[in-house]
């Protein structure tokens, strides 16, 4: 039997981590629903402005967009993998990492070369240690709430690099929000820009100058599509990036409670054996002073 000291202690040490694991749980219940909120706004934005591009090249132009064009050219890929700065959210790290794996390896066989880039300690970490694999570029400045004004850099990059030839493709690796019990890691595309995807298959054959249509371009829709495509791959980027902030908090406030749980479970179970190892050290305790009264009464 346990010395009731020891299990003492111990229920004393889980109920102290229980504490702390409660409240890293509220925590990550109200960061979720401010990610939320601004992924939620997000989304509107992203689709409206990927539903005007959707317009702008159903149009009778012979217009083309570097963008827009498949590349023949192998001779470079990057692959961004969003994953996040800190532990303690369950498998969401390792599970976007998994599904990246597969994708790399795919653009190794497919490019001349491929350039990886990480966002987040944790999956620089996996890839080193799984994969013996070191980032060509990390970014580590995005927490739970990530700016515009910060992914906007790392679009703008990418975008340079499209345009001037220097990369050919470009794949991003993230952990998708579709609902608060529903997140599965997504590997899409983005450059060439696929932003015409998603959409209603009833809107696919659809000219923006047909019967019914919501826009009048001017002065041109060319010079529309000019600025309105980068724009359309910025915001795409951003939202991989809302959706991931999402997700990691979805993630921590559901493994916190679990952790909670668990020790919760673990109280109840030290409890118990410090009850029998009390009660069994007050019974050896009656019976050797039973013994001693015995002992003197037979002397």
């Amino acid at each position: 039997m346990a010395n009731p000291r020891t299990l003492d202690k111990r229920r004393k040490s889980v109920r102290n981590i229980k504490k702390i694991t409660r409240t890293m749980e509220l925590i990550a219940t109200a960061r979720f629903k401010q990610a939320m909120d601004r992924a939620s706004e997000a989304t509107a934005f992203t689709q409206r402005i990927t539903q005007l591009v959707k317009d702008l090249t159903a149009t009778e132009l012979e217009f083309e967009h570097p963008l827009l064009t498949k590349r023949e050219s192998k001779k470079k890929a990057v692959l961004l993998v969003l994953t996040a700065n800190r532990g303690l959210c369950g498998g969401y790290n390792g599970n976007i990492c998994r599904a990246a794996f597969p994708r790399l390896k795919q653009l190794q066989n497919e490019y001349d070369e491929v350039e990886l880039r990480i966002s987040g300690k944790k999956g620089i970490s996996i890839f080193r240690v799984q994969r013996r694999l070191t980032a060509d570029k990390t970014y580590l400045q995005f927490e739970d709430k990530p700016k515009f004004e910060d992914v906007e850099p790392v679009a703008i990059d990418l975008l340079e690099s499209f345009q001037a030839h220097e990369i050919d493709r470009m794949d991003v690796a993230y952990m998708k929000f579709v609902s608060s019990s529903r997140q599965e890691p997504m590997l899409e595309t983005l450059l060439p820009l696929s932003g015409l995807e998603g959409l209603d298959d009833e809107d696919d054959n659809k000219p923006v100058n047909a019967p019914g249509s919501l826009y009048e371009f001017v002065p041109s829709a060319e010079s529309i599509l000019q600025e309105v495509v980068p724009m359309s791959f910025k915001v795409k980027l951003f939202k991989c990036f809302l959706d991931a902030a999402v997700c990691e908090q979805i993630a921590r406030m559901v493994a916190m409670k679990a952790a909670t749980e668990n020790a919760n479970d673990l109280i109840k179970y030290l409890s118990r054996e410090f009850n029998r190892a009390r009660q069994s050290r007050i019974t050896n305790e009656i019976m050797e002073i039973i013994g001693g009264v015995e002992a003197l009464a037979s002397s």
